[in-house]
């Protein structure tokens, strides 16, 4: 079922618009630097659970797609043996963490995600209160808000880059970076509450409120190249993809990788009708808005 806040999400990609350039244009190189490894794409696999109905072991088949795309690999909640199971895919895996009630299950999680080789931990702050006015309960765990200072004793813990995932304001983006987050996760977390802000009309305030002092991936609502090239021109990063890539992962890791492969080739096309060569050249001055 679609949310109201996933219909504006989707109506605000479709109203922007491109504007070629194909003089002194290439074919472009897609490739990224993170937290100082080089991914072959910008896009990366966005941080899902429960994907065992999907296909046998899909967890790990999901982990294994983004690996035979050296792409960045993230990974919601589930059970210790399951996030050994997808790190030992060998996907650069980030581990996210909910903002359990319970401190020391926090600091658990992290460790043992550290600790298995997990390649950035990052927490989904927007999961704290539920839909009916008290505090969230997933799966029977308690969730409560988190402060500044408990988010930076987070990141001090984890001694590998730290994303805050569910960023939608520039507020909460300035206060990761006075955390010390390496990174920011602009999502509603497909529509977490109705009408909310589609993450690409906040972005280039985040973009100008950070002033490059942590990274940007942007989440939520992205089904294209088209839309991935959206995001990199306001600002970002990178993006994730989650929902998406779910009906390819009925054909297991192989289904998820053709499908990013096709993601990738739809944005060396638009990249190359706008004269980027390589991501850090795509200009935001080729987005126009819809106004009829």
């Amino acid at each position: 079922m679609t949310s109201k806040t996933d219909e504006i999400t989707r109506a605000y990609f479709n109203s922007m618009l491109i504007t070629p350039r194909y003089l002194d244009s290439d074919l472009p190189d897609i490739g990224i630097n993170i937290f100082g490894k080089k991914f072959d794409t910008p896009v990366m696999t966005a941080a899902l659970s429960h994907l065992h109905n999907i296909c046998e072991n899909g967890m790990a088949e999901f982990a294994r797609g983004a690996k035979l795309s050296n792409a960045l690999h993230f990974v919601g909640m589930g059970e210790d043996k399951e996030l050994e199971d997808i790190i030992a895919t060998g996907a650069d895996t980030v581990k996210i963490i909910k903002p359990h009630a319970d401190d020391n299950e926090v600091f658990r999680k992290i460790k043992h995600a550290v600790d298995n080789g997990a390649f950035a931990i990052g927490m989904d702050i927007d999961h704290a209160i539920s839909s009916n006015g008290e505090y969230d309960n997933v799966f029977g765990l308690p969730m409560r808000p988190k402060t500044t200072e408990q988010l930076s004793e987070y990141i001090k813990a984890a001694n590998v880059p730290f994303i805050v995932k569910g960023v939608l304001s520039t507020s909460d983006a300035e206060k990761s970076v006075k955390a010390g987050a390496a990174a920011i996760l602009i999502s509603h977390h497909h529509g977490i509450m109705d009408c909310m802000t589609p993450p690409l009309m906040v972005l280039p305030e985040i973009v100008k409120a950070v002033g490059g002092q942590t990274k940007i991936i942007v989440d939520c609502g992205i089904e294209s190249g088209l839309d991935v090239f959206k995001a990199l021109a306001l600002g970002a990063d990178g993006v994730c993809i989650g929902r998406n890539l779910m009906d390819p992962l009925k054909n297991k890791g192989e289904g998820v990788h053709s499908r990013i492969e096709e993601i990738n080739r739809e944005l060396k096309t638009v990249m190359a009708r706008t004269g980027a060569k390589t991501v850090s050249e795509i200009d935001p001055s080729v987005i126009r808005f819809r106004t009829f």
